[in-house]
């Protein structure tokens, strides 16, 4: 699992420079929930807001990210892809899918489906006990 790791964050730099496995992740939830705030961020991947805020920072830096004022709430600002973040989150991801392609060339459709299968019940099992950025147990 530690390899599985070190692999994942090595390539979120190769498939581009300027975007770790937290930004590519935070990037991925904004835009599939459409925005939110840094504080739903920290929440949902159970980080510590400074650790939430510097990766905001360094996003919004990069124009990848900007603030938008709650149209229900104007004390409230909610954290929103721009069109330079959703069209490197597409890159990054489509990427990505190519490499997953290219190491499971040659598994037969019986062992992808095992796989999967285990991936999603670790997955669940993980999402109910380790925050985001905890040391791996196993």
């Amino acid at each position: 699992m530690t390899a599985f790791a070190r692999r994942a964050r090595a390539s979120a730099g190769r498939m581009h420079p300027e975007l770790s496995l937290v930004s590519y992740t935070l990037l991925g939830h904004l835009e599939n929930s459409g925005g939110c705030r840094a504080t739903d961020l920290a929440s949902h991947y159970a980080l510590d807001k400074s650790t939430v805020s510097r990766q905001v920072t360094a996003l919004e830096r990069a124009g990848l990210i900007e603030r938008r004022l709650d149209p229900e709430d104007h004390r409230v600002q909610v954290l929103h892809l721009t069109e330079a973040g959703t069209q490197i989150l597409a890159q990054v991801t489509r990427s990505r899918r190519v490499a997953f392609r290219e190491r499971l060339t040659g598994w037969s459709e019986e062992d992808l489906t095992r796989f999967a299968s285990y991936l999603l019940r670790y997955n669940a099992t993980a999402s109910q006990e380790e925050p985001l950025g905890s040391p791996p147990t196993g």
